[in-house]
């Protein structure tokens, strides 16, 4: 079947078990569902259960399929969210058992194209088998892809241990300052399973599929994804950043619920001044020892500036809840100027209240995008999972924020290190051109006529490409 004649397709979206994976992968499936196209969206009963199924096309279904339990992996896991870093590996082996309930599926349906993440490696192969084409839709930004390098790179380059990944690599051919800090490599490595490297997947899920596409546009990244082309050999198009058109409950509670919180918080931050707010957040899957989760503490009290932070019910130091996770007396010291506020909270209303300034981020990208839509200035705290030490130094080199100095071995940091450059970022004069540069990102990332461009020009390709054969 050649689809040159636009006709409707039905595409299979398949995420790795994350929520900053599954959601990219929903939001593009709704741009497809809107251009008419069917959209089967598969993942496991848990994970689609979450999803936030309101207003959503009929021309979208989901699949479930019940992950295999597996020895190392605590019973009824799905999600990275429910696991500390060194049991992910667990996750990737279940993970891969679902190559045979998957391929029957596909086998058994009409699919022209499947949608992939990298962990699935197999799955390029398996849709190329059944006649269908595949993308391997890379839910970070285009630079980050360009470090790890081509296909050959990843599976046998000359990069074997974690200091080799601090340095730019020699296949870079602009300026660039994004490369690794020792501590988030040794991090990374952790999480890695043993039998089948993050390195190996990603270069098969390359390496195999017949399109690339990532979160970013060629108006905020243009020479990484020309490089990319380059280091690929096929098609590679950005799908746009997937700016956030609505707050998404994200665990799927009770619209009322969320409103509820942001009342309390709308009042709070309604007494504040205009961009005077430092709003902080670490994620979910962010972790970090006790004595940093205090100097972070205590480096925001030195500032003096007011702030929100959002400290999530899953515990940022492994085996500590509640109270512990700040110093004793940290909220009675800073009550006048701060709040601390625990458990979900909808980020992006915060992030769009005019008395919010600037974001202390562990960097991941689609809280990034949600900012720079908002153009607040950026305090970069690298949470050290994925890349998102890649992100902290691409960004502080385009000069929308500046990255809190950490030593390189440990992560290690200090709080009047923390307090200085929150000033310098938020308040001071040398931190001006920071903030213009910050809100001059709204045209790129908070511009929805832009970025549907991008959504319109992936799904051309995947209307006009020639069916598998």
């Amino acid at each position: 079947m050649d689809n040159k004649d636009n006709q409707k397709l039905h595409i299979a979206m398949f995420p790795w078990l994350a929520y900053g994976h599954i959601m990219p992968f929903l939001e593009v499936s709704k741009f497809l569902a809107q251009k008419g196209h069917r959209v089967s969206f598969i993942s496991t009963p848990k994970n689609i259960q979450r999803l936030p199924k309101s207003s959503l096309s009929p021309l979208i279904t989901f699949v479930e399929l019940p992950l295999p339990a597996i020895e190392g992996l605590p019973q009824s896991t799905e999600s990275t969210s429910e696991l500390p870093i060194h049991k992910v590996p667990y996750l990737k082996k279940a993970y891969d058992l679902l190559q045979p309930p998957l391929a029957h599926f596909l086998q058994h349906s009409d699919v022209n194209w499947v949608i992939h993440d990298f962990i699935c490696h197999w799955l390029p192969r398996v849709a190329t088998q059944l006649g269908i084409n595949s993308v391997y839709f890379n839910i970070s930004n285009a630079t980050s892809l360009a470090f790890f390098g081509p296909p050959s790179e990843l599976r046998g380059g000359q990069r074997q241990r974690p200091e080799e990944f601090t340095v730019v690599p020699k296949w870079v051919d602009f300026p660039s300052n994004v490369a690794f800090k020792l501590h988030e490599m040794v991090s990374h490595w952790d999480c890695m399973d043993d039998e089948v490297s993050d390195f190996q997947r990603l270069a098969d899920a390359i390496q195999y599929c017949d399109l690339v596409t990532m979160r970013s546009s060629h108006e905020f990244e243009s020479d990484s994804v020309s490089l990319l082309r380059k280091l690929y050999g096929k098609p590679v198009v950005p799908l746009g950043l997937l700016s956030p058109s609505s707050v998404p409950c994200q665990h799927g509670g009770a619209e009322d619920q969320v409103d509820e919180k942001w009342e309390v918080l709308r009042e709070w931050l309604d007494n504040k001044k205009e961009k005077s707010v430092i709003y902080i957040a670490l994620g979910t899957e962010v972790t970090l020892s006790q004595e940093l989760m205090h100097e972070l503490a205590h480096g925001i009290e030195k500032s003096g500036l007011p702030f929100i932070w959002v400290i999530n019910n899953r515990p940022l130091v492994e085996g500590m809840l509640g109270a512990d996770i700040i110093p004793p007396g940290f909220e009675t010291r800073v009550d006048n100027r701060g709040l601390v506020w625990r458990g979900w909270a909808p980020q992006l209303k915060m992030l769009g209240h005019p008395s919010v300034g600037g974001f202390l981020t562990h960097c991941g990208w689609s809280s990034v995008i949600e900012a720079l839509g908002f153009g607040r200035v950026l305090i970069l705290f690298s949470g050290a999972n994925s890349d998102q030490g890649l992100i902290a130094r691409l960004l502080h080199g385009k000069q929308v924020g500046l990255e809190i100095p950490r030593d390189e071995q440990d992560g290690s940091f200090t709080s009047d290190s923390v307090a200085e450059l929150t000033r310098r970022v938020m308040v001071d004069e040398e931190g001006e051109s920071l903030r213009s540069n910050a809100w001059a990102m709204k045209e790129i990332f908070g511009n929805k006529e832009l970025n549907n461009k991008c959504l319109d020009e992936f799904t051309r390709f995947l209307e006009t490409w020639p069916a598998s054969t």
